[in-house]
């Protein structure tokens, strides 16, 4: 072919040749996200902002409770510890809800058709919306709690909700599962409201803070921490101070309970007991240290209890009002080695997150009734235990950080790389709803 005729047929195609290729690089992209969503399509179901948005405006009114306005704030992460913080908020707990639904709208395999969606998202808020049941004047109907939210997805795009017969269908619920599971034939009704105990319901999946062992649908899910990096660097930044940090202190106890009242045996009186009268270990500046959390103190500070977590080896983690505890989640941010009491405190509750069949490798496990009626001495089980295996058992709690964080939203594509406790959650729920899609159609 003449040269300048070649060069002159692609400088007159070089328009079309450069959209065929963008064309091609575009397909190419969408085959490519296509094949990584292929299972796991989420639709978020559009509710009225009653059950959502609207439960927010109230924010400095519910009863019985402090103002919660200040942790709507960075969408549920609450407002900074101070000024300069890059990482660190005031969370509330509560606020999961809000913090899951802003994660949720950046979900990167979202579609509009929830026919062809795996899962569908409720971003329902019920443990906000569940307060006026628990605390509110509507405590004597906390059996109705969720039937309006019912009544809605019946009645609006019903075939949603019949398809597979809600099995697809999730919502978080920002409470331990007690407070959903008030029996409805509780005359007069108990404490807690009964939208778990609703037959309308019983097929979703419910993420809380604290499950019940027997429930199919309930699965626990990390309370919030404070810590909330943008990016990959503050979070290996962090990891790499816990790391390096000075363990000065054997075994800490963070939180409240214990003291003056009641004289009946429990855990954290013996914990508290024990550690008043430590003697000295020439490895250890100090034996037992407690952070005094009562009145919910340390709840939204958490410079009181991360500093001293930082110095110690071992956090113990008693029960309190119900197994599980925030602090467990703390404990691991600081790479401090958590000492469980019971099984139910994390061992039967986070596995997505905190693997069963590792329990031994990263916590250690101390029954509470060898403590409280046999005279167990904490202190004496955790200095038997030998300095290389308390190194490993840190490594392995230093290497879980990414699994019980929750990542600022908009945060970096390195970081996004790292799979936190909301894409973990994520992963197990579509895991789970596969299951259960799958075992209707095979009976059906």
């Amino acid at each position: 072919m003449n040269r300048k005729k070649g060069m002159g047929m692609l400088k007159g195609s070089g328009w079309p040749l450069l959209m065929l290729m963008m064309l091609s690089v575009g397909k190419m992209a969408a085959s490519s996200e296509e094949e990584e969503c292929e299972n796991r399509w989420i639709h978020i179901r559009k509710l009225p902002s009653r059950f959502n948005l609207d439960l927010l405006a109230n924010c400095s009114e519910y009863p019985m409770l402090d103002d919660l306005c200040p942790y709507l704030g960075n969408h549920g992460l609450g407002q900074k510890t101070h000024n300069r913080s890059r990482s660190w908020y005031r969370t509330d707990p509560s606020m999961l809800e809000l913090v899951f639904h802003r994660r949720m709208l950046e979900y990167p395999c979202l579609t509009q058709d929830p026919l062809r969606a795996k899962a569908i998202y409720l971003p329902y808020y019920a443990g906000l919306d569940a307060l006026r049941y628990l605390y509110g004047s509507e405590s004597n109907f906390s059996a109705l709690h969720g039937l309006h939210l019912f009544h809605f997805l019946h009645q609006d795009n019903p075939q949603i909700w019949a398809r597979h017969m809600a099995h697809d269908h999730f919502l978080v619920m920002a409470r331990p599962a007690w407070d959903f599971s008030q029996p409805l034939t509780n005359d007069p009704p108990f404490w807690g409201t009964s939208f778990l105990e609703l037959p309308q319901f019983f097929n979703l999946t419910a993420l809380t803070l604290e499950a019940r062992a027997w429930p199919w649908q309930e699965h626990a899910v990390p309370y919030p921490t404070s810590f909330h990096p943008l990016n990959l660097g503050l979070l290996d930044s962090w990891i790499t101070r816990a790391r390096r940090s000075k363990r000065s202190i054997l075994a800490l106890f963070a939180g409240g309970g214990g003291g003056g009242g009641s004289s009946s045996p429990n855990i954290r009186r013996s914990i508290r007991s024990e550690c008043e009268n430590a003697t000295s270990d020439p490895s250890y500046e100090k034996l037992c240290e407690i952070v005094d959390c009562s009145n919910g103190v340390c709840e939204h500070d958490p410079v009181r209890f991360m500093r001293p977590m930082l110095q110690a080896s071992f956090c113990l983690q008693p029960p309190g009002d119900t197994p599980t505890r925030r602090s467990t989640f703390d404990s691991i941010l600081a790479g401090c080695i958590p000492v469980f009491f019971e099984d139910l405190s994390a061992k039967s509750q986070y596995g997505w997150h905190l693997p069963e069949n590792e329990f031994e490798d990263f916590s250690v496990f101390i029954p509470k009734e060898e403590v409280v009626f046999k005279g167990l001495r904490i202190l004496n089980v955790l200095q038997r235990i030998p300095r290389s295996k308390v190194r490993s058992l840190r490594q392995r709690v230093l290497a879980l950080i990414p699994n019980v964080l929750y990542r600022k939203h908009d945060s970096s594509p390195g970081l996004k790389a790292k799979k936190d406790a909301f894409d973990l959650a994520i992963d197990g729920t579509l895991d789970k709803i596969r299951s259960r899609v799958q075992e209707l159609h095979s009976v059906i």
